[in-house]
């Protein structure tokens, strides 16, 4: 008995997909853990030190890329700047910018989380291989005959 837009096959592959992320995700918050921050700070560090403006990441742009009102993504840099992990200041060519890269510290601990963030989705097979054939076996929806 099938109902909806999508095959069984189509919607185990979502579930499975959906499980293998989320076991990646949980993994990659304890790391965070392990490593003496908050899964919300090691995004910070993450989306920041991969930012294509990197060294110089507005917190404008780190709040478009975490999707978060500049506001909270002004508080989570407050918060990364105390622990030691970003360094804050205006922006050298407009004042009234502000821009974040991170510490010696910071890069460390994001090193350690991504080395094993790295192993830990090889295992997980999260590779991009399985996320392409994921997409190639989730087609957009059709209305399928009754």
């Amino acid at each position: 008995m099938s109902s909806g837009k999508f095959s069984e096959s189509e919607y185990r592959n979502l579930s499975e997909f959906r499980r293998r992320l989320r076991i990646f995700l949980r993994f990659s918050e304890e790391q965070a853990r392990t490593n003496g921050i908050t899964p919300q700070q090691h995004l910070v560090l993450a989306v920041t030190r991969g930012h294509p403006d990197y060294p110089q990441v507005a917190i404008g742009a780190l709040a478009e890329a975490l999707q978060l009102r500049q506001s909270s993504t002004s508080l989570l840099v407050d918060r990364c700047v105390k622990r030691g992990l970003l360094n804050r200041q205006e922006d050298p060519r407009d004042r009234r910018r502000v821009v974040v890269w991170l510490t010696d510290e910071g890069q460390q601990i994001l090193d350690r989380i991504t080395t094993a963030n790295r192993t830990a989705a090889r295992d997980a097979a999260l590779s991009q291989a399985v996320a392409q054939a994921f997409m190639d076996h989730m087609p957009e929806a059709t209305p399928r005959s009754a």
